[in-house]
């Protein structure tokens, strides 16, 4: 760890502890958005026991949907806390 605190401070990084309230907005984000990917397990779920699970082409297009859905529900997730860490205003 030193030699990489050393290596950040000759290539100019510089860390600046995030706030309580960056913490407490981060772990907001966090939640929101792991309950959204939640739901999305859910209803994925949900789908592939309805009346689509007899069709397997059908049921590979559900589960890419919703796979995509989740990846871009992550994306959304990080892009928002990588924002809060750099004191951006949303």
């Amino acid at each position: 760890m030193e030699r990489l605190r050393k290596q950040d401070a000759e290539e100019g990084v510089t860390v600046r502890p995030m706030t309580d309230q960056q913490k407490s907005a981060i772990a907001e984000v966090r939640s929101l958005y792991d309950s959204k990917i939640a739901e999305q397990d859910v209803l994925q779920q949900s789908a592939m026991k309805g009346p689509l699970s007899a069709d397997f082409a059908e049921l590979d297009e559900v589960s890419r949907q919703f796979r995509r859905e989740r990846e871009r529900l992550a994306s959304e997730r990080d892009a928002k806390v990588e924002k809060i860490r750099r004191g951006e205003p949303e």
